[in-house]
């Protein structure tokens, strides 16, 4: 085993929040549990990846019940589940010693935010020296709303400023940010049809 699925932030907390209609892609978790399937037929590592506010009273904080995995996706017995309270998955948590001891070498990344927790994890992995696929439709976003916006806008008030930037922007900046440098750019069709056995 020198590969491993890295699964980040597939969590209720971001379902129960009030912009979740916003987001990019609502089924995140089929993909995803798509992509765990994978992994799991060619004997490679799944780890989850939670993130967590403790004390803050907000969608994160574990007292409120909401980190936990999206009902759509199952942990099996012996696949780690890390809790970070960075944006990536690395600065807060003993993932690279797990991946490290493990003899893992190749990481394929998924989950919410694309451009935020998803994306600094690539890099921060890139930079340690994993090699990374980027499963650019097996993560999910949200518009992010320009730095003058008011706080606390409905979904429709986001959606209707022409400063906000989208979510299909968002996702093809962090793939022309990542690509050829940080990690590989794929597809869940695509990792399935190199999982396929040759003729």
């Amino acid at each position: 085993m020198t590969r491993a699925l890295i699964v980040i932030d597939v969590q209720e907390s971001f379902r129960v929040r009030p912009l979740w209609e916003t987001v990019s892609d609502p089924k995140i978790a089929h993909q995803v549990d798509r992509l765990v399937r994978l992994a799991r037929r060619a004997g490679d590592l799944v780890v989850w990846v939670l993130h967590c506010e403790p004390g803050t009273g907000n969608t994160f904080d574990p007292a409120l019940g909401h980190v936990r995995l999206m009902e759509e996706l199952e942990r099996r017995d012996g696949e780690p589940l890390i809790h970070k309270t960075s944006h990536n998955a690395f600065t807060t948590t003993n993932l690279q010693q797990l991946l490290t001891e493990r003899g893992i070498h190749e990481l394929t990344v998924c989950g919410l935010r694309t451009e935020q927790c998803v994306e600094t994890t690539t890099r921060i992995a890139s930079d340690f020296g994993f090699s990374v696929t980027f499963v650019i439709d097996a993560t999910a976003t949200h518009p992010i709303p320009h730095r003058g916006a008011p706080a606390h806008q409905s979904a429709a008030e986001l959606l209707s400023d022409p400063r906000t930037l989208g979510t299909d922007e968002i996702i093809r900046r962090t793939e022309y940010a990542l690509a050829g440098r940080f990690a590989t750019i794929a597809t869940v069709d695509q990792l399935e049809a190199a999982a396929l056995p040759r003729a």
